[in-house]
């Protein structure tokens, strides 16, 4: 189980993608998410010339070890490049192991918990009426839970919103970097905001009922009291939970929406480390923990991340859209069946191009998603499709105010 080759694949087939692949000297691969949306060929870098080095010769076996000598070898530790790095050398790892053991990784990590795993959609419209059409759509494809964003009066171009202005027409909320030579710059008013999104889900309740449950992502917009302020004016509509209310930076500021509200909160897509989460877990400021597997130091430190939140009655919603690639995706899954305090799991559809590259066992039926019972994490890589993909520049936007001040997006 010596590690003999570790290769790093850059990869674009309609968004880029960073995947690390671990091979034995007996035959074994193991696959690894390394993408960091907008800083893709930061990480690539930091695995090839930093990372892979010190792998080729190692027991492939002591995954705890590996992961303890890529983060504390370092002197300067965290950080998403860091993190999703040492994630990518995790999951593959984990991914040789459970191969070399024959079994779905979920069966290494104390075997199932449950049937399978709660998924919710993206749902979203630059009106009410284009919203009910995306959460019909939704719910025919089998979704049982859905995320609600919608276009705000006066604004061109919201994040999460499908074919919006400056999105050119395509399916922004399925993939908001653009490849453009700059970064789009984008306008925000947060008081139309708060004005606007109560009423949606007034009707978005008036039309679908009290059952189906409905999220929503503030995406670091509002400052505490205007968290606080929505969070208040949402509870007659019985959200599973807001998201990423405030800047993932101030912990403290959960305190002051905790005390005004009761609209359940979930936060943590931008963290990185379990440090990251310990005041918001000691004192139970949030209700469910957002990070992904791909970006906080891979399945062993979510493992332990979602453990120590389950001493506080607090839940997994892993972050899961496409800029998670199918590897990082299989990764969240088998967590998510064999986890205790499973509480939901973001899930956008792949496009085709991506399932041309990635070749995925997991399933998704009547609104549960499963790893698959295929040894390892489940997920092969077609190096030729990969390689008719090369790597293209693409950004994040940016968010301005009107008055041309740079914001939180």
């Amino acid at each position: 189980m010596k590690i003999e080759t570790a290769e790093v694949v850059v990869t674009s087939p309609g968004r880029n993608f960073v995947t690390l692949r671990i091979t034995t000297a007996d035959g074994v691969s193991g696959l690894g998410d390394a993408t960091l949306n907008g800083r893709e060929l930061a990480v690539a870098a930091y695995l090839s010339e930093h990372v892979v080095p010190l792998l080729i010769g190692r027991d492939a076996g002591r995954i705890e070890d590996t992961w303890q000598y890529l983060y504390r070898g370092a002197y300067w530790r965290r950080g998403p490049v860091t993190m999703a790095a040492i994630a990518a050398v995790d999951m593959a790892l984990w991914d040789i192991k459970a191969k070399a053991a024959g079994m779905p990784l979920y069966q290494l990590l104390g075997g199932a918990s449950r049937t399978g795993a709660l998924a919710y959609g993206h749902a979203s419209g630059r009106d009410v009426p284009e919203l009910f059409d995306s959460i019909r759509a939704h719910l025919e494809a089998g979704y049982r839970a859905i995320r609600v964003q919608t276009g705000i009066p006066g604004l061109d171009s919201v994040y999460g919103v499908a074919a919006s202005a400056a999105g050119g027409g395509e399916r922004y909320d399925y993939e908001p970097a653009r490849r453009t030579a700059l970064p789009v710059e984008e306008s925000w008013d947060t008081r139309a905001y708060l004005r606007h999104i109560p009423g949606v889900f007034e009707a978005v309740r008036n039309e679908f009922g009290p059952e189906l449950p409905l999220l929503h992502d503030g995406h670091h917009r509002m400052t505490p009291i205007q968290a606080a302020r929505l969070g208040k004016s949402l509870e007659p509509y019985d959200l599973f939970w807001l998201e990423d209310a405030t800047p993932g930076e101030d912990q403290s500021a959960l305190r002051l929406i905790r005390q005004h509200t009761t609209t359940p909160l979930a936060i943590g897509e931008v963290f990185n480390s379990v440090h990251d989460y310990t005041t918001l877990l000691s004192e139970r400021l949030i209700d469910y923990v957002r990070s992904a597997v791909t970006h906080t130091g891979g399945i062993t430190a979510m493992k332990k991340l979602l453990d120590l939140a389950g001493v506080y009655g607090i839940k997994s919603g892993m972050h899961g859209p496409t800029d998670i690639s199918p590897v990082g995706m299989a990764a969240a899954l088998h967590l998510d069946l064999a986890i205790h305090n499973f509480g939901i799991q973001e899930y956008m559809r792949h496009s085709p191009q991506t399932l041309e590259v990635f070749h995925t066992t997991y399933t998704f039926e009547y609104g549960l998603l499963h790893p698959s019972d295929t040894p390892g994490l489940g997920v092969t890589l077609d190096d030729e499709a990969a390689a008719g993909f090369p790597y293209e520049a693409a950004y994040l936007p940016v968010n301005r105010l009107t008055d041309g001040t740079v914001h939180d997006w």
